[in-house]
């Protein structure tokens, strides 16, 4: 017989071999048990063998600890300092207090931070060399931050060179420019400061109150900081400020006469728009050009029109291109039919149009104004004659205004122009041929009609020219142009003329004199409204020709890029909408980012 322990080899030898390898295991706690142990072993003075010293408290430690959490304390106790032979170590500097939170994190992990104690305990932390702890007073002071203490922060994180503190202090002062340019602590600002800010391209500001930022920073040591203004006018970007402004206010504010660089700057931008040009000399080219700051974004209006064919709407609506969104502006103070709509220095406004909340229907001069900073409808200086169902077009600081109806209900040639240095209007030389509903746009100092309909109704295959600075009129005849109640825009010296009771999209190359097919939209349409943004069409609403021949209002929402040839949907509008304004309006908002 086989005996027992010869029965369990034989049982074990026909079993697989274990696996002979180690098994490593890790104790996710072991790291602050041992901290707790040491702490408990720190408050009842167990092996402590050296005493850190403030204000008369002693506090025992372990040497070994210390030297373990701070390349301070390494130093101190690793590399032969006297301190390292010693019992005591005075910390000079430091409070007690401030010393005991500090070691009590060391063993701990922990530490509450206020108001109360974060500056001491953050010059503390820097001195001993916590780094992390230092980033977290840090934190403690950016989540306190408010444009009334930024520009203090600033100064406070100099003082402890928290980089950290100073570039989230100064994020925030830039974002928040309006209220900080009031601030008395902006004012203390040294000159290198202040031209930091204004030639800052995220600066969330508008450039009038650029200016009069830099005008308060001087006037609050004339004598020593008036020698300073050519330098900060340059940083203004005289391009995108209203014309009345610039030339009433600025250039007649004692400190800019006083310069002969920003004279002859304001001057040069006299020169340029009275020349009715885009181009601009060698001295003032450099300030021109200077895009805006990325802070100031397009955004999409639409106003006015027809809404679900029922009646004139008075809503104006802006579209949030970050949250896709629709928000409501406020009303349009009275229901105008067939107005016309443009912008012009980021205000909208809405010219003429038939009124419709009276008994006896009147053809309107009148012209209203929204700012979008503002949100609220003004009047302006109205219009020299009645019309509705006329065009509108800016150019440089000139809004020209073109046929359309009068009260007699006939097409007329008219043509006013309004100038927005001087808030008047004044007639200009009429149409060649009275068109309704063409496709209008203007480029390179010349407007363009392109298409439209006779009184009869009648599709009219032309083209015609205004040369804005000889006040002349040009026309050809064309069989490309068949448009009629159809929009256009313009993107790198081309004319986009979209649909028109067809489906068709044609550019116009105005350096090249030639039309470009491009792709066709989805349905034929007409009444709709079109506006560029980063250098894309954006249509919106109309009517259009469904597969039956029957006319329907649209509610549609697209987007059409040049580079692709391509449309693609952007959703839907909160209605259907149709002969309704489209407009490409900035404003300036904190949340953009850098293109």
């Amino acid at each position: 017989m086989i005996g027992m322990r010869q029965m369990t080899e034989l049982r074990m030898d026909q079993n697989p071999k274990p696996n002979m390898g180690a098994f490593l295991y890790r104790d996710p706690d072991q790291g602050s048990y041992l901290l707790m142990q040491l702490n408990l072993l720190r408050l009842d003075q167990v092996l402590t063998d050296v005493l850190l010293c403030a204000d008369n408290t002693e506090i025992p430690c372990h040497r070994a600890v210390l030297a373990s959490s701070s390349p301070y304390f390494t130093a101190m106790f690793c590399r032969h300092f006297r301190e390292s032979q010693q019992d005591k170590v005075g910390l000079k500097g430091i409070s007690s207090s401030i010393l005991s939170a500090i070691v009590d994190y060391v063993y701990t992990g922990t530490i509450s931070i206020s108001l109360d104690i974060v500056l001491p305990l953050m010059q503390a932390a820097s001195m001993l060399q916590y780094a992390r702890l230092f980033e977290a007073c840090s934190y403690f002071l950016q989540e306190q931050l408010s444009p009334d203490n930024c520009l203090s922060m600033i100064r406070l994180s100099e003082i402890l060179h928290c980089r950290s503190l100073k570039d989230k202090a100064r994020e925030m002062a830039v974002q928040n420019f309006s209220d900080v340019s009031a601030s008395e602590d902006l004012c203390e600002m040294s000159l290198p400061e202040l031209m930091g800010y204004l030639e800052d391209d995220g600066l969330c500001a508008e450039e009038e109150q650029v200016f009069e930022t830099l005008l308060a920073w001087i006037h609050h040591d004339p004598f020593s900081r008036r020698g300073s203004i050519s330098d900060l006018f340059t940083k203004v970007r005289l391009r995108y400020i209203h014309p009345t402004y610039l030339f009433q206010f600025i250039a007649s504010d004692p400190l800019i006469q006083s310069s002969t660089l920003c004279t002859e700057l304001i001057e040069s931008v006299r020169r340029l728009m009275f020349s009715v040009s885009t181009k601009c000399g060698s001295d003032l080219k450099p300030l021109w050009m200077t895009p805006r700051r990325y802070t100031c974004q397009e955004t999409l209006v639409l106003v006015g029109g027809r809404k679900n064919n029922e009646q004139t709407s008075r809503e104006a609506l802006l579209f949030d291109e970050r949250t896709q969104r629709w928000q409501w502006l406020a009303k349009l103070p009275l229901r105008l039919y067939k107005a016309s709509y443009v912008c012009i220095h980021s205000i909208l406004y809405v010219l003429g149009g038939l009124t419709m909340n009276t008994k006896h229907r009147v053809v309107s001069t009148a012209v209203y104004t929204l700012s979008l900073k503002t949100n609220q409808w003004r009047t302006a200086e109205p219009m020299i004659q009645p019309r509705f169902a006329h065009q509108s077009v800016s150019y440089l600081h000139f809004i020209f205004v073109l046929g359309g109806l009068g009260p007699d209900r006939q097409v007329c040639d008219t043509v006013e122009r309004y100038n927005s240095m001087f808030n008047q209007w004044e007639i200009m030389a009429p149409m060649p041929t009275a068109v309704l509903h063409p496709a209008t746009a203007a480029n390179d100092q010349r407007i363009y009609l392109f298409g439209g309909e006779d009184a009869m109704q009648n599709p009219v295959r032309m083209t015609q020219v205004y040369h804005i600075g000889r006040n002349m009129w040009s026309k050809m005849e064309s069989r490309t142009v068949k448009n009629v109640s159809a929009p256009a825009g313009v993107i790198d010296d081309k004319i986009y003329i979209i649909g028109g009771y067809t489906r068709r999209v044609i550019a116009y190359d105005t350096k090249a004199n030639r039309f470009i097919k491009c792709e066709n939209m989805k349905e034929r349409r007409m009444h709709h409204a079109a506006t560029v943004l980063n250098k894309k069409l954006y249509v919106t609403g109309g009517r259009f020709i469904n597969g039956h021949d029957v006319i329907e209002d649209s509610d549609s929402f697209e987007c059409y890029d040049p580079k692709t040839d391509t449309w693609t949907s952007k959703g839907t509008l909160p209605y259907k909408l149709f002969d309704h304004g489209s407009l490409s309006m900035v404003c300036v908002s904190n949340k953009s980012n850098p293109p």
